[in-house]
Parts: structure tokens; sequence; C-alpha cells
């Protein structure tokens, strides 16, 4: 690992998913840290442009709880006082306070730097030891908070820092170019993948006088037990859901969590997000088991001992072999695409049953119907609630994706009080589905908003030409509801087309008039796999299709002829 001090410009990306909080302006320059600062700073406007966010985090803070008690609450006030003392001096600010982290934001790199290296020094002999993560990049500041996709990979940054260290990203080493930060030097450690599953991206640890220089390999997903595949796009929003499914996961009493919804709604993306944040649950590893070419459910095990190097032995069959791999080990198996090997679902539960530290997070067009299973519907994103201002549009997860994907193919395109209009009404029109929203987003190359909204009644035929490295049933809209379609039974096939008839919702009564004496079965059978959803009271409880599946189904009831007599 070297030295550096040569440093060469950048051009950075911008996105749009979902913001921090509204920013606060820190205590000016010159403030005695001995002070606790005002909680009634006058609200200015944060930097904004090409920004810096340091992100910092208390190592061990659990550990430290349970060896001070009663007295961590006012040795955490006595640190974020520090804290805020520190980021004032350098015209930081505060964009958000959790627990014992900060968010912090500054409109030059090296003010940012500084600032990180005063936090050291000044923390240097506590018990307290703080690991700092520094990114730069393109975010927008809105009433409520900043939106950037930078703001999320500076958090990232600080995940893979160790109590003590503060890393930066190269984006923010380029920056310091222009200001370059006396005193402190910067080594190179490499290119790192971070929990975001992104390519991986150079990192640099900085050097400050007299403080402790070396640490143990980064916590970056290349220094983990883990195959997590690597995205080629980052993931947009999700942070509430990402939360809830990580949260379910860390209880004891929970083993197995299956994400379930219809085809396109990012089961594997989620899946694949939320398990990178469980890393440093699971001592032995986060595996990622593809399914989707799985054809024989008796493969299952099979190749869940293939991505763990499990191999059958002449005293042991492969069973027994992976059985007692697992029985000792801390793991997490992500099991993506079951929809179609359900069968196989019992052989998941003995291995659940029999091994205490294994945990499962399975995606699913439908449940497993396991003992074990806890089944998390995986939502469409949020959709414009009928405002038409521009930046709190790209608040919204379905705009912040539309408008994020609309820039890869086509860098000029904003979100304009112009195409505003169209562009909330494409996300309500495809009610929020990821994969519908990727697939529209492309057309802009050559369909402004308002001519791609109004083609949207054949969105089937318009919703095509997805990336060619894309699994088939993600490359047009029709493929990937097919996938569920062709998982039903004929029967249950003509009762999903027939239950398109109902424009919005139906109660049970309704859908018995449509589907016969069969009905609560079939919507049973129709909720289980993502095809219809629950809503209304449990007093009145009442079905819908989201309107892109009702579309597909009205075209399936269409091909049966009986569109009139229904």
């Amino acid at each position: 690992m070297a030295l550096l001090t040569v440093m060469a410009p950048v051009s950075d990306r911008r996105g749009y998913p979902s913001p921090l909080p509204r920013p606060r302006r820190l205590p000016p320059r010159g403030l005695d840290r001995r002070r606790a600062p005002s909680h009634h700073w006058r609200v200015t406007d944060p930097p904004s442009g090409t920004v810096t966010f340091l992100f910092t985090d208390i190592e061990g803070s659990t550990r430290l709880l349970q060896e001070l008690g009663d007295e961590y609450a006012s040795v955490l006030a006595g640190h974020r006082e520090l804290l805020r003392a520190i980021f004032g001096e350098h015209g930081g600010y505060e964009v958000d306070t959790q627990g014992d982290a900060f968010v912090v934001a500054f409109a030059r790199a090296r003010d940012a730097v500084a600032a990180a290296a005063d936090v050291q020094r000044a923390t240097a002999t506590d018990n307290i030891r703080v690991r700092i993560g520094i990114h730069s990049a393109e975010a927008i500041a809105t009433d409520e908070g900043y939106v950037g996709l930078g703001v999320h990979r500076a958090a990232r940054v600080c995940a893979a820092a160790h109590g003590g260290q503060v890393v930066l990203s190269q984006t923010t080493y380029v920056l310091l170019q222009e200001t370059p930060l006396e005193g402190v030097e910067l080594r190179d450690l490499g290119k790192h993948r971070l929990k975001d599953l992104m390519q991986a991206q150079r990192l640099y640890q900085l050097l400050v006088p007299n403080l402790e220089a070396e640490f143990p390999p980064l916590r970056s997903l290349g220094n983990r037990p883990t195959n997590l595949p690597l995205q080629p796009t980052a993931l947009v929003g999700r942070e509430r859901e990402i939360d809830q499914v990580a949260g379910l996961l860390r209880q004891s009493d929970i083993r197995l969590v299956t994400l379930t919804g219809p085809g396109g709604t990012g089961k594997t993306r989620l899946a694949a997000q939320a398990a990178a944040e469980l890393l440093d649950d699971f001592s032995d590893g986060v595996f990622f088991v593809g399914l989707a070419a799985v054809a024989d459910p008796d493969l299952i095990v099979p190749t869940i001992a293939q991505t763990l190097g499990v191999r059958e032995a002449s005293v042991r069959s492969l069973p027994e072999a992976l059985r007692d791999y697992v029985r000792e080990r801390e793991l997490l198996l992500v099991l993506d695409n079951f929809e179609h090997l359900l069968d196989g679902a019992p052989a998941v539960g003995e291995l659940v049953a029999d091994a205490g530290r294994v945990k499962v997070l399975a995606t699913s067009r439908g449940a497993l119907h396991l003992a074990a299973e806890h089944v998390y519907p995986d939502p469409p994103l949020d959709t414009p609630d009928g405002h038409l201002d521009v930046e709190r549009l790209l608040r919204v997860e379905s705009v912040a994706l539309f408008v994020s994907r609309a820039r890869a193919v086509r860098p000029a395109f904003t979100l304009t009080e112009e195409n505003a209009p169209a562009v909330a009404g494409i996300c309500k029109t495809l009610d929020g589905l990821p994969l519908a929203l990727e697939l529209a987003a492309a057309r802009v190359t050559v369909l402004p908003p308002a001519a791609l909204l109004d083609r949207l009644d054949d969105r089937f035929r318009l919703l095509t030409g997805g990336p060619r490295d894309a699994p088939v049933r993600h490359q047009a809209l029709r493929t990937a509801i097919d996938w569920s379609y062709d998982l039903l039974a004929p029967g249950e096939q003509a009762l999903f087309a027939r239950l398109s008839v109902f424009a919005g919702t139906c109660t049970v009564e309704a859908a018995e008039d449509v589907l016969g004496e069969d009905a609560v079965e079939v919507l049973s059978s129709l909720i289980d796999k993502s095809l219809v959803r629950l809503e209304g009271t449990d007093q009145a409880p009442r079905f819908r299709m989201l309107r892109t599946i009702r579309e597909y189904a009205l075209e399936r009831l269409h091909e049966t002829g009986e569109e009139h007599s229904v």
C-alpha cells in the first residue's frame, strides 16, 4: 500500500434515491468545544452541487452500552457535543443524527477531511472508537433533505471502516487536489466492493500524525465469506423494506423469511441488499443460491451444496454432507426464484430445522408453506399522491427510479415542471413496478414522457427490449407475467382471466358471481401467488389486481372469447 500525493480530476454520477432529512446549520467556527451547542441554530441553505458527506459511527456501541450501563447516556451526550463542535468549526451541516451516528454535509472536501482528522485526534484517548467514511458526489438539497446516490455510498464507505479509521472514496481523494490539506497523508487501500453491491471502488485511508495507522483489512465484501452477486445498477429507495427484512432475520425466533410478490417487483434485488446488510450478523458467511435455472425440485439440495463447496463423500450422501457442514456454522442462505420448485421446499425446511444457526431468505412469487416460514410481501414502489412539485416528486421512489434509469440512457434527462405530470402518470399507470419503470425509462431515447404515457395502454407491446444480460423473463414486461401465469393450473388460469372484468376492487360476493362457488379458494390461491391483492378491512375485505396484471389478464380473457359472456 502506497502513500499518495498525486491527484487527478473526476466526474461524479447523479442519482435520485430517497432523501435524508432536512439539514441544519452546525455551530459557527470557533465554538468552545466544552460548551454544549445550541439546538436552535439558524437554518440556512445547505451545500448543494458537489457535496462531501461525512458519516460517523461508534464501533462496538452495544458493548459500550453493556459496560457503562446508565452512564452510557451521559457519555453519548458528551460525544455528540464534542463532534458537533468540531463539525461546526469546519463549516459542516448536520444532516441527520441517529443514535451514536452523524451524517454531516460539507461544501468542500478539504473541510470534511479536516473535521475527520480533528474527530480522531479528539477521541484518540477515549474508550470510544469512531469509524468515519467520506464520499463526495452530486446531490440535490430539497426542503426535506438530500437526494442523491452519493449519500448512500458515503454510508457504505463508513461501514467498511474500523473504529479509529477514516476512509475516503476516490472522488473525495481527487477533490482534495483543489485545496490540499496539510499535515495528513492518504494511503491507497486498493479497490473494494461495498455493501451497495456495485462495482469495486478505490478507497483511501487518512493518515494523521501520531494516531493509529494500522488496521485490519477493510470490512468490504472482498474480505467477507460471501458470493453476493454484483449488481448492474444502484438500488433506488427500499430503505424501509431493507430494514424490515433484515430486522426479521435478526430475530432469534425467525429462521426463514420469504419475499413474495409478482414478477418485476424487485424481489431479487431487495433480498440481495438485505443480505448485504446482514454480513456482520453471520460469521460464516452469506451465500446467494440462484434457482431460476433449476428445473427439478430434487436438485435444490445439490445446488445449495455446490454453492457452499460441499461434496458427496464415500460414507455420506450429499444431503448428509450438507447437513453436517451447516450444522455448526452461522450462515444465511439466499434462495432466489423458488416459485417453480415448491415441491422441494420441505428439504429446505429440514435443513433449517437441523442447523440451529442457519437462516434462509427466499424469494418466490408464492409462499413456500413451511412451518418455520415468515412471509414478507414485497410491495411495489411508492407512487405519486397527486402533487406535481418537482422536489417532492424526486423523493417518491417510483419517480426517483424512473428518472435515474432515464438518465442512464439519456444523460440530459431531468425532471421538470413541464414533464412532471407525465412522469407521475407513468409511475401511477405502471403501479410502481420496478421492472416496468425501468423498461419504460429506456424508451425516453425516442419518446418524451408525455408520448410514452399516451402509449401505455399497449404497455406489453411497448415495454420490451430489456438489457441483453438480464434474465429472459426480465427483458419484457409480458414475459415477467407469463412466468407467473404459466405456474397456474389450467383451471386457475381461466378463473384468473375472468377476474379481470373488475376494473377496481371487488367483494367476495361479486367475485363469486364471476368465479362460481370456488371463488374463495381461487382468490386465496391468486393472493398466495401474488396475482391478486387483499385490501379493505377485516370487516369488509376487497380484492384487486394491479393494473398491469389486470391488463395481462384481460388479454388472456379475450383469447378465450369469454369477455362478453362474463
